[in-house]
């Protein structure tokens, strides 16, 4: 489930298309819905104690979901900056134990949220 930032003056919806692009390479998508709150999490103290997260203490997300339209072809790990190696479609029930423990609530709101739009496997 790619993530990013919200650039300055940046609509939220522009950038979760942004960061799907750029993480992806996928461009073929609306947007169905968004998530009625922004959703934090905390980092756990070892990762707190990372450079790239000293000078944050953790996120505050808003959540899209999408609908794919294109091919699986469009897909492209390596197109900008790769962030993942690899990827699957899954259902929705399994993503909370797919992510890191300390992310794990903002997935398992995610999915509460979502679950009526996605489709069974």
């Amino acid at each position: 489930m790619p993530q990013g930032g919200i650039d300055v003056n940046e609509d939220p919806r522009n950038a979760a298309i942004r960061e799907l692009y750029e993480e992806t390479g996928v461009r073929t998508v609306e947007i169905v819905a968004e998530s009625g709150e922004w959703l934090t999490y905390n980092y756990p103290p070892d990762i707190a104690r990372l450079s790239f997260a000293k000078k944050f203490r953790g996120q505050c997300q808003k959540w899209f979901a999408m609908r794919f339209l294109g091919s699986e072809a469009e897909i492209d790990l390596g197109f900008s900056h790769a962030e993942f190696d690899a990827w699957k479609w899954v259902d929705i029930e399994c993503l909370p134990a797919l992510i890191v423990d300390f992310k794990r609530p903002v997935y398992t709101a995610v999915v509460a949220e979502f679950r009526d739009l996605a489709r069974p496997l």
